[in-house]
């Protein structure tokens, strides 16, 4: 046998090579995703045991005895203050996520503001959480365009969206909104835009708990 045929063949097949997911990849995922959710709609989900009830009318509650805490949710907002949902235990919290290139946000804002201006006397707090502007520049001109006052955090790569737990009435489109008890549990949540009835209706059960 000679030395050429007892030489190994190399293969013609391309060589593969591992690639390794960093975790600012997974948050890239997860910012495509929830982009792409940006719509007048949305789905209830989460996994798990989650002990909602989806309503029909696209809001889910949770009953007082099953709620979850809300994680944690502080930071920057975009007039460059600090904010800590905590510290606004004792009041009931309407959270909202945004982004001033969605189209259902613009829809609803003006409802938001309303219904803040309604109940801001009656110990309830609105908080944005906005999210994919690169900068606050075209967040603030969306806050001022609609006259909204109530303060946002800046969540420009989605990590706060990312802090609630899977199995929870978790935000998982663009808009999301979701109510805060007075024990900052999460009691209700929707995947869409919101009419000023539609807010009204996931705000009051909550405001009548004692």
């Amino acid at each position: 046998m000679s030395a050429a045929s007892r030489a190994p063949q190399r293969s013609n097949r391309p060589r593969r090579t591992r690639r390794r997911v960093t975790p600012f990849a997974a948050v890239a995922a997860v910012a495509a995703l929830a982009l792409t959710s940006c719509s007048s709609g949305g789905t209830s989900g989460g996994g798990g045991d989650t002990g909602f009830v989806a309503g029909g009318d696209g809001i889910d509650t949770v009953a007082k005895s099953g709620r979850s805490a809300a994680p944690d949710l502080s930071g920057e907002t975009l007039e460059g203050e600090q904010l800590d949902i905590a510290d606004y235990k004792g009041k009931i919290v309407v959270l909202n996520i945004w982004g001033s290139w969605c189209s259902p946000c613009r829809a609803e804002a003006k409802n938001l503001q309303t219904v803040y201006d309604d109940t801001k006397d009656q110990g309830v707090e609105f908080v944005g959480i906005n999210t994919r502007d690169g900068s606050t520049g075209k967040a603030l001109a969306f806050e001022e365009e609609f006259g909204i006052t109530y303060p946002s955090l800046y969540d420009p790569t989605g990590k706060l969206m990312l802090r609630f737990a899977k199995g929870t009435l978790n935000p998982q489109a663009i808009p999301s909104t979701l109510v805060l008890d007075r024990d900052g549990k999460i009691a209700a949540r929707t995947l869409q835009a919101l009419s000023e009835k539609k807010l009204r209706e996931m705000l009051d059960p909550v405001l009548a708990e004692k």
